[in-house]
């Protein structure tokens, strides 16, 4: 086997073994795993990473006080079956069916990085593919609480909501998500705010909320009362241990589960209103 090949493989198990980890991993976490499991080379190791950088596959990410590999979110990224996420600038070939979406690298959550937005992404995309979620609605209406970046607002409108609005406390948060929705050309349908869900009187075709599992916990009631019978409610941010206990809840009465998916210890639901 020639060097080319050697490090072809050593670049897919470096790789493998970052896009598998549920924990954040140095560059001295993948070296002790492949050098004691594998058996390469540190030398090989740091080649191989530093091709999959140059590639733009990895990226170092500075969290906590240090220095992590993971998966590079500076060029297009397949997300579901439809959704592409890509950062404003970096060309892309569209294939058939694509729908991308431009996010800036900026401080909120939301890019794609993380497990929970993929997932709430790819719920989405199951939620209004099948078609008595939309079926004779004229006048969608999302409502993403916690919205973030506004990634989920804006695949749910590529995806056939007609109107959407984002809701979050953080100011920050509403600032990167309206230059979110501006660069995606969609200013004009969706709204963000910062609005109370108790001042909410208005019933929604889906809710998406990417939002850890205490908060999901409390929604529950009052999600009942802002959809409409046979609505879409995506959630997500919580861990796949949390997840008996949500499913418990929220299909004890006013919903039924219709999807869920694990990535890396994280999980999403989607349920249909049934009342």
């Amino acid at each position: 086997m020639n060097d080319r090949s050697d490090l072809d493989l050593i670049k897919q198990k470096v790789a493998e073994t970052v896009f598998a980890s549920s924990k954040h991993l140095t560059q001295l976490d993948i070296e002790k795993e492949l050098v004691n499991s594998c058996f390469y080379s540190k030398r090989q190791i740091r080649h191989a990473v530093k091709s999959l950088i140059t590639e733009q596959i990895l990226a170092y990410t500075y969290k906590y006080g240090h220095n992590f590999l993971e998966k590079s979110f500076n060029k297009p990224v397949r997300i579901s079956s439809r959704i592409v996420i890509k950062p404003p600038g970096i060309s892309y070939q569209r294939k058939t069916g694509d729908l991308v979406i431009e996010i800036l690298q900026g401080m909120s959550f939301g890019n794609g990085e993380h497990p929970t937005t993929r997932l709430a992404i790819r719920g989405v995309e199951h939620a209004l593919s099948i078609n008595r979620f939309l079926n004779g609605r004229q006048n969608s209406f999302a409502l993403d609480i916690g919205t973030g970046s506004g990634v989920l607002a804006i695949a749910a409108i590529l995806l056939g909501i007609n109107r959407a609005i984002g809701i979050d406390i953080d100011p920050v948060a509403r600032s990167e998500a309206k230059k979110t929705i501006l660069i995606n050309n969609l200013s004009d349908r969706i709204n963000i705010h910062n609005w109370s869900l108790d001042n909410i009187d208005q019933q929604f075709s889906l809710i998406t909320a990417n939002l850890r599992y205490p908060t999901l916990k409390k929604l529950y009631f009052l999600l009942n009362h802002i959809t409409e019978h046979k609505a879409a409610v995506v959630i997500s941010g919580f861990r796949t241990d949390e997840m008996p206990d949500i499913k418990k809840l929220y299909t004890q009465k006013f919903f039924k589960l219709e999807r869920s998916e694990v990535e890396k210890d994280w999980g999403v639901m989607v349920f249909q209103k049934t009342v």
